[in-house]
């Protein structure tokens, strides 16, 4: 790793204090900046968040994943990182992936590095499997850039994308947009392995009602 760069490390979350101290403490073996963003949790998240050494900041109301990582995003660039990690609080994104990340900064071309599970698919159910292929193939073709799983969280961005990351969406098709608003300003995608762990943990994302949101954010830019 060049030891003049410096990675801020940004976790979303919500209602996650049964999983979020593992996970900052698996993330601090790497690398010390840990942001939490706890969207109005009614539990103890936040509180565990910082028993673990994260940074946290707290919504006052539960507003979504993508205002939580705009909110994130924001307080990072301050701290003049030249890269943002984001990972998810419940569990499924593992640290111990993280050099892999930080050794794909090699390439000064590639702007944004998504984690890519669909190298191992044995444990990742059905109707998520099929859906992510669907969205990923979808995606790929609006980038105009092969992204084999468009839908994982675990991500790096590097600084100078954040015009194109304070977008209008703040749900759940967020994270889809970022990479369509990337890509419409030709900054290259690229992937990197990561495992793909699935525990007892419930899915915030509702499939009826984000599948309708992935079409309708599809439609839209393709009129633009």
């Amino acid at each position: 790793m060049n030891p003049t760069l410096k990675i801020g490390v940004l976790i979303p979350g919500y209602r996650e204090e049964a999983a979020i101290g593992k996970v900052v403490a698996g993330v601090r073996k790497y690398l010390d900046l840990v942001l939490m963003v706890d969207d109005g949790s009614p539990d103890a998240t936040a509180e565990r968040a910082r028993e673990a050494g994260a940074e946290v900041i707290v919504h006052e109301k539960n507003q979504g994943k993508g205002a939580s990582l705009k909110t994130g995003l924001r307080t990072l660039e301050s701290r003049e990182v030249d890269y943002f990690l984001v990972m998810d609080s419940d569990g499924q994104h593992d640290p111990d992936d993280i050099p892999h990340f930080i050794a794909a900064t090699r390439d000064p071309e590639v702007a944004v590095f998504c984690g890519n599970r669909m190298g191992d698919l044995t444990t990742m159910p059905l109707v998520r499997k099929l859906t992510n292929k669907f969205m990923s193939w979808r995606i790929s073709r609006a980038c105009g850039q092969v992204i084999p799983d468009s839908q994982c969280g675990f991500r790096m961005y590097r600084r100078d994308t954040l015009a194109h990351l304070l977008c209008e969406t703040d749900r759940f098709d967020y994270e889809t947009e970022t990479l369509l608003l990337i890509a419409r300003h030709g900054l290259k995608i690229g992937s990197v392995p990561v495992k793909t762990i699935y525990g007892d943990e419930k899915s915030k994302i509702h499939p009826v009602r984000d599948t309708i949101r992935f079409f309708q954010l599809m439609n839209r830019y393709r009129k633009k």
